[in-house]
């Protein structure tokens, strides 16, 4: 047990559930992404989000499809797909909202305060640059390279960081937009029959201190806590 609760929105009611340390990755096979749009997600990067060290920001992804930019993008989603039905999610992401994310690494962070409902499946596009999905609570690295896809819970801690390294830091991350990943992300409803097995999700874990609760977030053995962006442990919070 990690000691990790999310409550999480059920209608108007707050739920209580475990944050899974279950981690879900593979590699698929992605087409590279075209020279052209990988040029104008970087300019993007620069300039429209100003995009620094840690930061985790969305890309246009409607534009990025546009005119035959992206003719490999139904590939891309396919693959993903696939993939999620041989482990046993079928048709979670076609019923699943979908976005463009671009970072350049990213701090420790977990997103149970906007995503207490849902968990994430990332299909990340960019080549290997010696960077690693890190969730410290969980026990887990994942190298990223062109077709990893990582399916995990939202309230799990999480960064992207050096291979090698057990921290952020932004120093890391010194060569611009050319060290940004940029991935696709899926939110899966945890509510989903399929989603809550394949993380082992327990409901109704805590429904007292849900009941005096009136918004989502994730209390660590019942009290409040953030996670430490540069080591990904946990301090508490007044």
């Amino acid at each position: 047990m990690n000691g990790l609760t999310s409550f999480f929105w059920r209608g108007d009611v707050l739920g209580s559930r475990g944050v899974s340390d279950m981690v879900l990755s593979g590699t698929v096979d992605v087409p590279a992404i075209p020279a052209q749009l990988m040029a104008d997600w970087r300019r993007d990067m620069a300039q429209s989000l100003a995009l620094e060290p840690g930061d985790v920001e969305a890309l246009p992804l409607v534009r990025s499809r546009g005119r035959g930019r992206w003719p490999d993008y139904r590939c891309c989603v396919q693959a993903a797909v696939d993939w999620t039905d041989r482990i046993g999610l079928p048709d979670v992401l076609a019923s699943s909202d979908i976005a463009l994310m671009a970072c350049r690494g990213a701090r420790y962070h977990h997103d149970g305060v906007q995503y207490g409902d849902m968990a994430f499946c990332n299909l990340f596009l960019s080549e290997a640059e010696g960077l690693d999905l890190h969730l410290p609570i969980a026990g887990v690295r994942i190298p990223l390279v062109r077709g990893t896809v990582v399916v995990f819970d939202t309230g799990q801690p999480h960064a992207v960081i050096p291979r090698g390294s057990s921290r952020f830091d932004a120093a890391d991350f010194s060569r611009g937009q050319h060290d940004a990943q940029i991935f696709l992300t899926w939110e899966l409803p945890v509510d989903n029959h399929h989603v809550s097995q394949a993380l082992q999700l327990v409901f109704d874990i805590d429904t007292t201190t849900a009941q005096r609760l009136n918004a989502q977030q994730v209390l660590l053995h019942g009290r409040a806590a953030s996670v430490c962006p540069e080591s990904g442990g946990w301090c508490p919070t007044e």
